[in-house]
This record gives C-alpha cells, structure tokens and sequence, in this order.
C-alpha cells in the first residue's frame, strides 16, 4: 500500500510541473498575440492601398503583364504553403497542410504542374518525410516575421513568375495560410496572388460600385505595374505571415490552457486516489494494531490460566 501512495504522489508532483510549465506557455502566448494583432492591423491599410493602386493601373490601361493577365492555358503553379515552426499549437499546421493538400489537388486536377514553397519546419518535415520535391522552403522566423523576411520569400516567386514555363516559370501564384480572424477562430485560407483577379482586388481594395480616377502614366503602364509587382507580392505574403504568426499564438494559447485544465482534473483524480490509498494504509495499520493486541489478550489469558 505505502508503495502505490508514492507513486501516486510522484506522478501528482510530475503533473504539478508539467501544469507550471504550459501555464507559462499559454501566458506567453497570450502576450504574443496581441503584438502580432497590432502588426497584423498595421499591414493591411498598406496591402489594401497597394491593391487599390493596382486595380487602378490595369483598369485603366491595356497592357498585358503578369500581374493582372491570366495566361490562356496556364501549365504550372506555385503553391507557398506557411506553416509553423514549433509544435504545441493543436491542429494549426496540420490545417494549413491539409487545406494546400487540397488545393493541390485541385490544380493538378485541372492540368497543372505544380511547385512547392514552404514556410515552416512543420511543413518542411511533412513534405520531406513523404519525399515530395520542395522548390524553395525557409525557417526561423514564424513566430515573429519581418518585412525583410517577407521579401526573402517573395523573391524566388517573383523571379519564378517573370520567367517563361519552358524554362521552369509558373502562370499561376498561390498562397495558403491561417488567417486570424479571433481568439478563437483561426482559418485556413487558399488565395491566388497571380494573375491578380480584379473583380476580387476591388471588393478587398473597397472599391466597389466606385468611379476610379483617370490616370497618366509616365513612362507606361507597363512600368508602372513592374514596379508595383514585387512591392504588391511583398506587401500580401508579409501580411499572410503575420496573420499566420498571430494565427499560431492564438493556437498555442488555446491548446496550452487545455492542457493546463487537463492537468489539473488530472491533480484532482490522483489526489483522490492517493487519499483513498492513504486511508486503506491507515485502516490496514490500525487492524493490525487491534489484531495483535487481542492476540496478546488472548496469550495473556491463556497463561494466567
């Protein structure tokens, strides 16, 4: 009996430690979001006006570019994917793997090749551990990304979607990532960077049912847009970054306080059954007491007969 009390006793204290060590967690998680919600706050107005600036430039010219020009038959995609490094964040990069998963399958289903660029170890190691080819992948930096960060990514897809298929470009750029939308709410969203759809930019950019100015464009329109290119790509992945960051703190709080409430009905149940433990040992001492008294009663007796 006294050995099962001390294992209950050494788990009890094993469990108090690991519900110190997530309770930290959670609050340092909770601290973190807010930070990645001001950051988060303070990209949009910025992506929002680029987009505004775009749809503007296209609409009012007719230069074929990139940008804004879907090709007829496109034949590769490339698919930026932004997971998480570290675990301990419940389903959060499992569902943007699954969501990219999808949205693979959908292109291929429609003809096209499609080229990996991940962000994330989380990502890394799932596309590694299956052995599937990874165009670009970069880590480090997901808890707390920077615009520099954002333009390391943006580079490679840039230079990807300026080059021609037939020596390994792509038509089409997509991005999938969680998008913050509360505490409590974080969802996985697929969007296509390139070709930019205007209809889409204009309901993002709040245009809609607006007259947009006429523009000059010096030197052309088609400059104009190749300088707007990498600033608009730049502009949207580092957005999708910090709503990701701020995605993955908000996952790692909610799944960290659930762990820190499962520890503690956990304390709870072992203390009971310590307790109960406890008093079988006490109940066994005090019986054997009372049995060897009675035996020395009875021995006692016997002899004064």
């Amino acid at each position: 009996m006294g050995a099962q009390l001390r294992v209950y006793k050494r788990r009890i204290k094993s469990v108090t430690a690991t519900k110190k060590i997530t309770k930290a967690m959670e609050m340092i998680a909770a601290s973190r979001i807010v930070k990645a919600q001001r950051q988060v706050a303070a990209s949009t107005p910025y992506a929002t006006e680029l987009t505004r600036a775009v749809t503007a430039v296209a609409t009012g010219s007719n230069t074929k570019h990139p940008l804004t020009t879907e090709v007829e038959a496109p034949v590769r995609a490339a698919i930026l994917l932004i997971t998480s490094d570290r675990g301990l964040a419940g389903g959060y990069s499992a569902n943007a793997i699954k969501a990219a998963e999808q949205l693979t399958e959908r292109l291929r289903g429609e003809g096209k090749e499609v080229d990996n660029y991940i962000v994330g170890r989380k990502g890394v190691a799932y596309y590694g551990f299956r052995e599937r080819k990874i165009a670009e992948s970069w880590t480090g930096f997901t808890d707390n990304p920077t615009y520099a960060d954002a333009k390391k990514v943006a580079e490679p897809l840039i230079a990807a979607v300026q080059q021609d298929t037939a020596e390994g470009g792509v038509d089409e750029l997509h991005i999938v990532f969680t998008e913050f939308v509360s505490m409590l709410t974080q969802t996985p969203v697929q969007n296509r960077l390139l070709p930019l759809s205007l209809e889409e930019a204009v309901e993002e950019s709040g245009t809609k049912g607006e007259i947009l100015p006429l523009f000059d464009f010096e030197p052309s329109a088609e400059d104009v847009l190749d300088a707007l290119l990498p600033r608009y790509v730049e502009s949207r992945i580092y957005n999708a970054l910090l709503q990701a960051a701020a995605s993955k703190h908000a996952a790692t709080r909610r799944a960290m306080k659930s762990a820190t409430d499962n520890a503690g009905e956990l304390i709870k149940s072992l203390s009971r059954l310590a307790n109960a433990a406890r008093q079988a040992e006490i109940t066994q001492e005090i019986s054997e007491i009372v049995g060897g008294a009675s035996a020395l009663a009875d021995a006692t007796a016997g002899s004064d007969k």
